[in-house]
């Protein structure tokens, strides 16, 4: 490398953790509570966590989610995967995650931004890129996971659009018309990066891949109903072991495996928010027997149902 690049790189990396900087104090600001801090602006989350250690199972929505400060490891079915600051993930389809906080303190908490895509937005905006979008490059496969969850790094241009959508949460008068410019900068970056031809891939009406969001659609609707491979596979147009390949590669677990675990996700939230007894939750998700839904819940969170709900009502809990 030539000492005129060298100074231009040690330049560029100077200006984007000054960015950085600038949006972890609008965080701090504006996220001072420990867990989800819903903002006036639809769609943007922000995100605290002041403990290393601590670990949530919730279901990721299509969304885009940025780590400012921190590090965060994430298991979807069979894989792990390690995040951190100035990374981000594109999420194209409702997933079952467990999520896990490190190197977070109360003087440096992890922060994080989260913001929820309609897949239509993304759709709308592949449809006006037409072959403007870069293709799939010979051989490039999705970071770390399949294209259902792909992570790929920050970039100047990302950073600092993200920085100015955060930002105009101190101009309320501001946000009707800037809002949604900068949002659709930020779908726009993405889908232009590294991994935007995966993502574009869910906006295909007739690929693969939009083909399991279908499938994935009907299982969160209708998880508490036994349902068929033959018939998910119909809805789709795919034959069993098309839709079976394609939604473990793109979900990391088959679609039973995800059924059960929206399952227990649901009658988690009902024991909690709702104070349902366990048999009753249970029997509301769709399970036959309540020995095997504590079975299966301890499996899944480590505790019997009773024991783990009593556990998060006495702690704080950080979504993951």
């Amino acid at each position: 490398m030539s000492i005129e690049n060298r100074a231009e790189f040690k330049s560029a990396a100077v200006d984007m953790e000054s960015l950085r900087q600038k949006l972890i104090a609008s965080l701090m600001r504006q996220a001072p509570e420990q867990g989800l801090n819903e903002t006036a602006l639809g769609g943007l989350s922000l995100i605290r966590c002041n403990e290393s250690g601590a670990c949530a199972a919730t279901v990721y929505t299509p969304s885009l989610s940025f780590i400012i400060q921190g590090r965060k490891t994430l298991e979807l079915g069979d894989r792990e995967i390690t995040y951190m600051s100035l990374s981000y993930l594109a999420t194209s389809v409702h997933l079952p995650i467990l999520g896990r906080v490190e190197d977070a303190t109360q003087e440096t908490p992890f922060l994080g931004v989260k913001i929820t895509i309609d897949p239509q937005e993304v759709a709308d905006l592949v449809l006006e890129l037409g072959d403007k979008a870069p293709g799939i490059e010979a051989g490039y496969d999705c970071p770390e996971v399949s294209c259902g969850l792909c992570l790929t790094k920050m970039d100047y241009g990302m950073l600092d659009a993200l920085n100015r959508l955060v930002s105009l949460l101190d101009s309320p008068r501001d946000v009707p018309i800037l809002a949604p410019l900068a949002r659709r900068e930020i779908i726009y970056r993405a889908l232009m990066g590294e991994i935007g031809a995966k993502m574009r891939k869910f906006a295909m009406a007739d690929s693969q891949a939009n083909r399991v969001s279908r499938v994935i659609e009907v299982l969160k609707d209708r998880f508490s109903e036994p349902l068929r491979i033959s018939d998910l596979a119909g809805q789709a147009n795919m034959s069993e072991s098309s839709l079976y390949h394609s939604f473990k590669q793109i979900t990391r677990m088959s679609p039973l495996q995800f059924q059960k675990k929206l399952r227990l996700h649901e009658a988690r939230r009902l024991m909690l928010t709702e104070g349902l007894e366990a048999a009753s939750a249970s029997y509301r998700v769709g399970y036959e027997s309540p020995s095997h839904f504590s079975r299966e819940y301890s499996r899944m969170f480590g505790l019997p149902p009773r024991a783990d709900v009593i556990k998060l009502r006495g702690e704080q809990r950080v979504p993951a």
